[in-house]
């Protein structure tokens, strides 16, 4: 069941669904406005919107991640079946991605090209994180759990910090060359171009968010957080201000790394401050859903962040798709915006349905009600 307004965890649903919101209104201005309102503010505006929505999924999915290992550790499960239940979560989403890639191809059939079968898209490296993140808590197990949380915290910043450093390289001076293209393209996104591609979603660096989202999580679940939650919130917070400080000066610094310098692309400087503005935002949704209006009755946001996967699958083929529901690139933004509007209200309905319907499955297989335990991915 989603977590309601007044859950623990329903901030993590609050985001999800934020990044719902800034998905929605990138790809309908994107996919509709003319080609001369692309220089507008509003059109601009919505790009940088844009670039929001695949870190926080990507993010989230590392913190779901980590309190899932921890309640079901809490349970007594041995680590190699949490491994196991995890890791198989993030085979199927990377499937599901393929599959993705497969219903866009076939019902673009003649005017898509074959090549984006194997385009590397969130889904596809969501799964493949979900999977690596699953064994870096097996490896970090321990009997204590508090002793595997600490090492999880560790490991998860570690992981995160390699492939953070590693990514400048891997996408300019040291690109793995020697792959195909289809593998080389998981690495650093090059795709069948010859230079990787800066809207895609390779491995380096984007799994980096996930393994942050690890460590956070895992912190959420500390005897300090779980004493103090709204100072460890509000400590989160200032950590992304200083976070984001210290990208700035960093990127202002004379000492360079790199014989490659792109701070907006590849550069971990610009990592490190994508992950303090998410942790800024971690803590906002936190405040907001405890203090502020979501707490006093049904939240659009969290409905939508609780089937933020389903809302992503269909709501493409209504916006980009030969079933979109207004003419591509030749619409004024006022009919943007009410197609906007439109979308936004369906899949709300669509998300209020999904739940119902999976609300009395549960049910009627379980005459218990469950626990509202685990965000949906």
């Amino acid at each position: 069941m989603p977590p309601t307004p007044t859950s623990r965890l329903s901030y993590i649903d609050w985001l999800r669904g934020l990044a719902c919101l800034l998905m929605f209104q990138t790809h309908c201005y994107d996919s509709w406005l003319r080609p001369d309102l692309r220089d507008s503010a509003l059109y601009h505006w919505s790009q940088l919107g844009g670039t929001l929505p695949a870190p926080l999924f990507i993010f989230l999915a590392g913190i779901s991640m980590a309190l899932v290992n921890e309640r079901l550790r809490e349970k007594g499960i041995a680590p190699n079946t949490i491994a196991k239940q995890t890791g198989l979560r993030g085979v199927e989403i990377f499937a599901l991605g393929l599959l993705f890639r497969l219903q866009e191809y076939a019902l673009g059939y003649k005017w898509v090209p074959w090549t984006d079968l194997f385009r590397v898209d969130v889904l596809n490296i969501l799964g493949l994180s979900m999977t690596l993140m699953a064994l870096l808590c097996w490896l970090t197990s321990a009997k204590e759990i508090a002793a595997a949380r600490a090492r999880g915290i560790f490991g998860s910043l570690a992981v995160a910090t390699a492939i953070a450093m590693l990514t400048p390289p891997l996408w300019t001076t040291h690109r793995p060359r020697f792959l195909p293209w289809p593998i080389e393209s998981y690495i650093n996104g090059v795709h069948n171009f010859p230079e990787p591609q800066h809207w895609l979603f390779p491995l380096f660096p984007w799994a980096a968010f996930a393994f942050a989202g690890l460590a956070v999580g895992f912190l959420v679940y500390t005897s300090f957080a779980r004493r103090n939650e709204a100072v460890f919130f509000f400590l989160l917070g200032l950590a992304g201000v200083a976070a984001c400080y210290l990208s700035r000066f960093l990127d202002e610094s004379s000492i360079h790394l790199y014989a490659v310098y792109d701070y907006w692309h590849s550069n971990p400087n610009f990592l490190l401050m994508r992950c303090g503005i998410l942790l800024i935002f971690m803590f906002l949704a936190y405040a907001w859903c405890r203090w502020g209006l979501a707490q006093l009755g049904f939240s659009p946001v969290i409905q939508l962040g609780t089937t933020s996967l389903l809302v992503y699958w269909v709501h493409i083929e209504f916006v980009y798709g030969r079933i979109s529901i207004l003419p591509k690139r030749a619409c004024s933004i006022p009919k943007a915006t009410i197609g906007l509007f439109v979308i936004f209200l369906a899949m709300l309905a669509l998300s209020i349905l999904r739940t119902r319907y999976k609300k009395g499955t549960i049910k009627v297989s379980q005459p218990r009600a469950q626990p509202a335990s685990e965000p949906a991915t």
